[in-house]
């Protein structure tokens, strides 16, 4: 089977294990050894401010394909004219996505002969959408996983190819779990695009039941509510970490959370008899302090006060006035 031309759509870090399994070339399942796709280019989300001086940074994948020598296109939009001809001058049959952060407009979808595929961090139809895998930790899911999709005009909602699960234990936080998905989507990629190419692999409509959609986050979503159970603000701030973070507004400014741990019983009603203050104080817990929620106390295992570094619960509250 000679080489299908391919074009790889993506910008974040979850894109980059399937990157570099398609630039390495996929295996023909047919003739071992030989490679089953070229990479023509790749197409990413163009520069964006970064840091203090606010350079411009490329993405990740970009990063990732220059190191490669693989060509790199930055559209500002794929509606244009221009930027659809760039493209059909590829001659591409066959388009990868994953992690790309835009929608891609049909006129593009059908473009190449075999197809555009979706790689996506869930087990779809649950958390469709812009922040799959915080959604999957912030539930409480027992179990997540990754879809290999054939793209259509909606959001996430096209055919499925094949799935992957992936159970959770309860610890996980975002950037990591994130980083796993990301190669055991890439593993599935590899594993089902021959079939795909070699039409024996169909597609299956997506359930109706039990479809969600998850929208970007936004800053203003790190704000930890005390208003709601301490299990849940646990499961915050694993879940929005890197971005948006998880704090409060505490005496001296803002205070990120870095890991907390609900805690109930005993030793919830031993403070709740000791220290006053109602919902929303930060009480004393052994030898670090606990935000009381309405349900169960919140204990800060490790926070950074605004302008310092990261440390224990314990230092900060040593560090506080009158603590």
């Amino acid at each position: 089977m000679a080489r299908v031309p391919t074009v790889f759509f993506g910008s974040g870090t979850f894109a980059l294990p399937a990157l570099a399994r398609l630039a390495s070339g996929v295996a023909d399942a047919v003739s071992p050894g030989a490679a089953l796709v070229d990479l023509a280019a790749v197409i990413t989300a163009p520069p964006r401010p970064a840091g203090r001086r606010g350079e411009l940074q490329p993405t990740p994948v970009a990063l990732a394909a220059e190191a490669r020598g693989i060509p790199v296109l930055t559209p500002v939009s794929l509606r244009r004219d221009e930027a659809l001809s760039e493209l059909r001058a590829l001659g591409a049959d066959l388009v990868v996505l994953a992690d790309y952060g835009r929608l891609i407009p049909a006129a593009l979808l059908d473009l190449p002969r075999h197809g555009a595929l979706n790689l996506h961090p869930s087990l779809l139809p649950r958390h469709r959408g812009a922040a799959p895998v915080p959604a999957a930790i912030l539930a409480g899911d027992v179990g997540t996983g990754v879809t290999l999709m054939r793209m259509d005009e909606g959001l996430d909602s096209g055919p499925i190819l094949a799935q992957r699960e992936v159970l959770l234990d309860g610890t996980e936080i975002a950037p990591d779990l994130e980083a796993h998905l990301a190669v055991v989507a890439a593993d599935l990629l590899v594993e089902m695009l021959p079939a795909w190419l070699a039409g024996t692999l169909e597609a299956r409509s997506q359930p109706a039941d039990g479809a969600t959609l998850t929208r970007p986050l936004r800053r203003s979503d790190g704000l930890l509510d005390p208003e709601r159970p301490a299990v849940e603000l646990e499961r915050q701030v694993r879940a929005y970490q890197p971005w948006p973070g998880s704090f409060l507004e505490a005496e001296g400014g803002r205070l990120i959370i870095w890991r907390a741990a609900p805690v109930e019983g005993p030793d919830e009603a031993e403070v709740s008899d000791l220290a006053g203050g109602g919902v929303g104080a930060l009480v004393p817990l052994g030898d670090t302090l606990a935000l009381r929620t309405n349900q169960g106390l919140l204990r800060l295992d490790e926070v950074q006060p605004a302008g310092k570094r990261r440390m224990s619960g314990a230092e900060y509250r040593r560090g506080r006035r009158g603590a």
